[in-house]
């Protein structure tokens, strides 16, 4: 079974070709939404969590105090780092696990933003950067998060891999620009993979 990895910077449109995928068939790891649900069902990473910022890294009922850990490492970056660094380690072990559940199929498709920095890139077999402009992406941003303003969106992107390096680094590049058609290049990779598994 091939592992495939979809990345990209915020903004370029990593969930909708996920999406794509997963009406052709394809089991989707959505990192984001995983790595939330493990910092509230792990217990070892949640005291890892309150070790390292104290026991307001939870609510009274047990969530992710998201806002909290939001100020401490939104301007830190040695925090973020400390914060990816005690989570990533549990993600990459939910990710196995996950895999394992779907061995049945040809290839799996991991999402994840961070993909070349957090190193999850190493357990995947080939990789698919999606790219988009920087004026595209902003004003994307500026209509599906009314809290952000542009300078939170710019800074947010200041702090991501280039896509430069992102595309340089991948084996494969999806164009969602708004100006090329995205199906057909979903279509031709998932045929390409497929090809690859039954080799």
């Amino acid at each position: 079974m091939l592992k495939i990895g979809i990345t990209g910077g915020i903004g370029v449109g990593k969930t909708i070709i996920s999406r794509m995928f997963a009406l052709l068939g394809v089991p989707i790891y959505d990192s984001d939404a995983r790595a939330k649900w493990v910092m509230r069902h792990d217990e070892g990473l949640q005291q890892e969590l309150i070790d390292a910022y104290g026991v307001e890294a939870f609510t009274g009922e047990g969530e992710l105090n998201r806002t909290f850990l939001a100020k401490i490492v939104f301007n830190n970056p040695q925090r973020l780092q400390q914060l990816n660094a005690l989570v990533h380690p549990h993600v990459r072990n939910d990710f196995f696990k996950w895999v394992a559940m779907h061995a049945d199929k040809p290839y799996v498709i991991k999402e994840a933003a961070l993909m070349y920095e957090s190193e999850a890139w190493k357990q995947i077999d080939k990789m698919i950067a999606v790219f988009a402009p920087l004026d595209v992406r902003i004003k994307r941003l500026l209509h599906r998060d009314k809290h952000r303003t542009e300078a939170d969106i710019s800074a947010i992107i200041e702090r991501q891999l280039s896509e430069e390096e992102k595309m340089a680094r991948a084996d494969h590049v999806i164009f969602n620009d708004d100006q090329q058609l995205v199906i057909p290049q979903v279509l031709a990779l998932h045929d390409h993979f497929l090809s690859l598994t039954s080799e």
